[in-house]
This record gives structure tokens, C-alpha cells and sequence, in this order.
């Protein structure tokens, strides 16, 4: 249960990620995005091996357009974000935006028309709140909320909730007790081997 779990989870996460037009509302801008990443996993062509790389570069491609990958980076570090330098902080977002990158990009390669059903859509200033289910075959739903903040002119995700679980506080949790047990360095290496590990699957 709980691996499917993750894999729904991912592939809504993943689905979050094309920027729309500006009459449209936030809600409309998730489930544009929806519509491009199954268009890709569900490309016959693109799920022969042969077009993997070029199937995960497309992935990649409609992952990163709205996924703030620099805000997540910053609120998943948490008050050791302020103790790296702009360098340290710059190499951070990378290795943070590889491993998102990388695990959604495996993830959702696995999706079987699961439905996705959008709720409630609130908006407080310049933080948006898009509230959606995955529906199964078999009938069973899982809560996921798409937390945004506004860029601009644009929406652009900073936290997902997934059964009401802040995927940002589970990875700050994560990352913080690597730093106070082994050290900020501990981590940046553990997460260039977890890149590199995902990268070479």
C-alpha cells in the first residue's frame, strides 16, 4: 500500500509542472500540466527503450517549468540555509533539483490511468492552495494538495502535501538529523551518490 502510495503521490507531484495562460486560475494551470506529462508517459514511441533518454529529457522538461526547486531547496534545509554560502547554497538547489528530477522522472514512468480529481482551490495573497485525489482502479483515493507561490505572474509549486504529509517537512526532517549527527558535508555527499545511483537506473 504504501509504495503505490508513493506512486501515486508521484505521479500527481509530477504532473503539477506547465506554465498556463494568464486568465487561467491555479487549478487550471495543475491540470494543464496533467494533460502533458501522461501525453508522455503514455506515448507508445516514447516507451521504447531506445527513446528513454529522450522520453526522460521530456519528462524533465514539464517537471521543471513550475516546480520552485530553489524555494523547496531552501525550506527543506531549513535554518542551515542561512549557514551556506552562495555557493554551497547554489550547489544545494542543483543536487536538491536532480534528485526531484530523477525520482519523479522513475516514478511516474509507471503510471496506469490513475484518475485525478481537483477539489477545493484557495488562494491567500500571493500562496495558492490546489486540493486533489488520486481515484484507482480499485476504487481507493489518496489526498493530494499542491501548495504555490506566486512569482511574477506565475504560480509555482513550493510544497506538495501528500496524505497530509508535507513532502518539504519530511525532507527538512530528513536532512536535519544528517546534519546535526554527520555534518552539513555528510549530506551533500549522501545526495550526490543518491542522484548519481537514480541516474544510472
Amino acid at each position: 500500500m504504501k509504495q503505490y502510495l508513493s506512486l501515486c503521490a508521484l505521479i500527481a507531484v509530477a504532473t503539477v509542472f506547465l506554465h498556463a495562460p494568464a486568465w487561467a486560475t491555479v487549478t487550471d494551470e495543475v491540470k494543464l500540466t496533467v494533460d502533458k506529462v501522461v501525453a508522455i508517459v503514455s506515448d507508445p514511441a516514447l516507451k521504447k527503450p531506445q527513446n528513454e533518454e529522450h522520453r526522460r529529457a521530456e519528462l524533465k522538461k514539464a517537471i521543471s517549468r513550475i516546480f520552485d526547486y530553489g524555494e523547496m531547496a531552501k525550506r527543506s534545509l531549513g535554518v542551515h540555509w542561512k549557514k551556506r554560502n552562495a555557493a554551497e547554497q547554489k550547489e544545494f538547489v542543483n543536487l536538491f533539483a536532480t534528485l526531484l528530477e530523477n525520482s519523479y522522472a522513475g516514478k511516474i514512468e509507471s503510471y496506469e490511468n490513475e484518475r485525478i480529481v481537483y477539489g477545493k482551490e484557495t488562494i491567500e495573497g500571493d500562496y495558492a492552495e490546489v486540493k486533489s485525489k488520486i481515484v484507482t482502479a480499485k476504487r481507493d483515493e489518496y489526498t493530494i494538495d499542491y501548495r504555490l507561490l506566486k512569482e511574477g505572474s506565475r504560480w509555482m509549486v513550493y510544497d506538495v502535501v501528500i496524505e497530509g504529509v508535507s513532502l518539504v517537512s519530511n525532507y527538512r526532517s530528513q536532512f536535519n538529523k544528517i546534519i546535526l549527527n554527520q555534518g552539513y558535508g555528510a549530506l551533500v555527499k549522501k545526495l550526490k551518490a543518491k542522484s548519481e545511483e537514480i541516474s544510472s537506473l
